[in-house]
């Protein structure tokens, strides 16, 4: 871990800073758009656009870096994260806002696929899943650290932005002035929609359901907050307690998800959040119970991410892993681009009002659970043996990490196999 930590620092540090002005921008953008007036549904475009972007920009990140390298694309991307970030609050106009967030949205993409890739490069195969995990401690301390820093200034004011505008323009000056040399970059051809879906059906629907769920969790929860009339103070507690369920409880679940059938414990894992969803609809208005039910749904839908990867795993052989991965994370991104705009529609006053925000979620969850137990009575589980090792991603990540974590998987199986063939011949 420390020799991880002494050549990849200053990476590790200017991705905690992107993800301090990411976290930051999105909880920012909730309360200003109340406090602006927009309407729920107005927010949920905003929301959505980032995903739009995101998902934009992971599909053409790649041919980027291969025509211009890592450094161009990273300082000019990051750049202007940094100028649309300070426009915000010059332009309050919920269109020009989902202008903004598509393209930071697209921009993130790529920084991300650029950070990911110089610290895959600069890992071996003895550290590798250590430098994964350091990765997403840092993505997730980011997160959470993030909303702190809204009891930093008035957020009708513009110094906030200005903070989260600054956050980002740093991040860049260590990644930039100390990593080197720059890595060869080489993306991997996804797979065919329908050639994953037969492969793996719970794998593709789970997916595409935790993407409605990330999503509105992420882009939607402040503004749930604002519209119940939580304090600053209190909006930026219920948004960290999500991702501080789900740091908690990733690598747990990843530890049961290789000692059992991986099926059982996505229903399990989906019908928890699902129940947690219940009580913040039910109990919304006592405000630790939010903080509980936030935590539970963090807690327990983050790391299906993780896990429905791992179980789409189980059915393939190493050298369709990469190519599946990003398959998988496109039909992540298609479930994010919606779920802001439903959970918006549902939030409005003409329909359920704040609580169809855990409505939502609930009702996703609900259908993954009920399908998980679906497909358990459709094929004979792997055994436990058989499978392959959980890697620990999150949502926040680009297609590059979640390759990442594959290579972290195939050589942890690939070392178990040789140990076999050792003890065997021995």
């Amino acid at each position: 871990m420390f020799q991880v930590l002494s050549s990849a620092w200053a990476l590790l540090l200017g991705v905690g800073l992107l993800m301090i002005g990411n976290g930051l921008q999105g909880t920012l953008l909730g309360v200003r758009g109340e406090i602006e007036g927009f309407s729920t549904f107005e927010m949920s475009l905003v929301m959505s656009s980032y995903f739009l972007g995101f998902l934009g920009g992971s599909r053409m990140a790649s041919e980027m870096i291969r025509r211009v390298g890592h450094v161009r694309v990273f300082a000019a991307l990051a750049s202007l994260i940094s100028a649309v970030m300070i426009l915000y609050p010059a332009f309050t106009d919920p269109y020009a806002w989902s202008i903004g967030r598509i393209i930071i949205g697209f921009c993130f993409s790529g920084v991300y696929v650029t950070a990911e890739s110089w610290l895959n490069n600069a890992a071996d195969n003895e550290n590798r899943g250590k430098a994964l995990s350091l990765y997403m401690i840092v993505q997730m301390t980011g997160i959470i650290a993030a909303q702190g820093l809204m009891m930093v200034g008035d957020p009708a004011d513009y110094v906030p932005f200005v903070i989260a505008s600054v956050l980002v323009s740093i991040s860049f000056a260590p990644i930039l002035l100390s990593i080197s040399p720059t890595p060869a970059f080489d993306s991997t051809k996804p797979m065919t929609l329908k050639e994953l879906m037969k492969i793996s059906p719970l794998g593709c629907v789970g997916m595409f359901l935790l993407g409605g769920v990330f999503s509105a969790q992420f882009g939607m929860s402040a503004v749930y907050g604002a519209a119940t009339g939580l304090s600053i103070a209190q909006i930026s507690l219920f948004v960290a307690t999500f991702y501080i369920g789900a740091f908690v409880l990733q690598y747990p679940i990843g530890w049961i998800s290789d000692r059992s059938d991986r099926r059982l414990l996505i229903l399990l894992a989906a019908a928890g959040g699902a129940a947690g969803s219940v009580l913040g609809m039910l109990m919304g208005n006592v405000y630790y119970m939010l903080l509980v039910s936030a935590f539970v749904v963090g807690g327990l839908a983050n790391p299906l991410y993780s896990l429905l990867i791992a179980y789409t795993n189980d059915y393939l052989e190493h050298d369709d892993m990469a190519a599946a991965s990003g398959g998988l994370v496109f039909i992540n991104g298609l479930g994010a681009i919606a779920g802001p705009l439903i959970t918006g529609w549902i939030m409005s006053d003409a329909v359920f009002g704040p609580p169809g925000f855990f409505m939502f979620m609930a009702a996703l969850l609900v259908v993954l659970a009920i399908y998980a137990g679906y497909r358990m009575t459709q094929r004979p589980a792997v055994p436990v043996e058989d499978t392959g090792t959980f890697a620990a991603v999150y949502p926040t990540s680009s297609p590059f990490a979640v390759e990442f974590a594959q290579e972290v998987t195939i050589e942890a199986e690939i070392e178990a196999e040789l140990e076999e063939q050792e003890a065997a011949e021995s």
